[in-house]
């Protein structure tokens, strides 16, 4: 059976995100960020990233990573499309012209994104106003703006961002998206990728994911 390593607050929920989409059955694995705990060594401690138990499965001390019948992988986006591709369906590549555009936004995602959008989930308030947050918020807004237009423009023509249904690709770009969401002039600036995040969390699975993350303790 699959084992999914890693708490609801943390990249798993990318890979929960789809596991529900998927409907295939799998073992949870709370691990926490060792950082989120006084004493990540203590004897009473959870299992977390320092926790020699979660070592040998991941050296890089670092959370998600799946053992998928004995074969282990980490990077959540990576495992993403993996799991798709593995389960099939319309969630997974349909030829490979479909496997590299997953791929490539894909990597958007993680290298035009992620880093500025981690910079807005992490100091930005719900509500402050363009010019009233911290620096790294605003810079972060203003890098992501490019991004973001250029995503926008290409659904402007596309429901989903390959092959006009829904795909791992929007799981994986929505989850990184999903970071800046406090920052809703940014939005605001780019309807369509607005109305599309709409689209992907109304979704069952989606709520069923962050309903547990919500209601997780850890």
């Amino acid at each position: 059976m699959l084992k999914i390593y890693g708490v609801y607050h943390s990249r798993a929920s990318r890979i929960l995100w789809l596991a529900y989409e998927l409907g295939v059955p799998f073992e949870h694995v709370p691990v926490i960020q060792a950082e989120r705990l006084p004493d990540a060594y203590a004897p009473d401690a959870p299992l977390n990233t320092r926790s020699v138990a979660f070592r040998a499965i991941n050296p890089n001390a670092k959370i998600p990573s799946i053992d998928d019948d004995g074969l282990v992988l980490h990077e959540s986006l990576a495992i993403n499309l993996y799991l798709a591709k593995k389960h099939g369906g319309p969630l997974a590549p349909a030829d490979l012209a479909e496997e590299g555009r997953m791929a490539m936004w894909t990597l958007w995602a993680a290298t035009e994104v992620e880093p500025h959008s981690l910079q807005v989930l992490l100091h930005n308030k719900a509500g402050a106003a363009p010019g009233t947050r911290p620096p790294a918020v605003e810079e972060a807004v203003a890098t992501l703006r490019a991004p973001f237009a250029v995503l926008d423009a290409h659904l402007a023509a596309h429901p989903y961002i390959v092959g006009d249904r829904f795909t791992v690709a929007d799981i994986n770009a929505a989850e990184v998206i999903r970071y800046a969401t406090t920052a809703t002039d940014l939005f605001d600036a780019a309807p369509h990728v607005k109305e599309w995040l709409a689209r992907c969390h109304a979704r069952p699975a989606f709520n069923e994911m962050f309903s547990r993350r919500l209601a997780e303790t850890a």
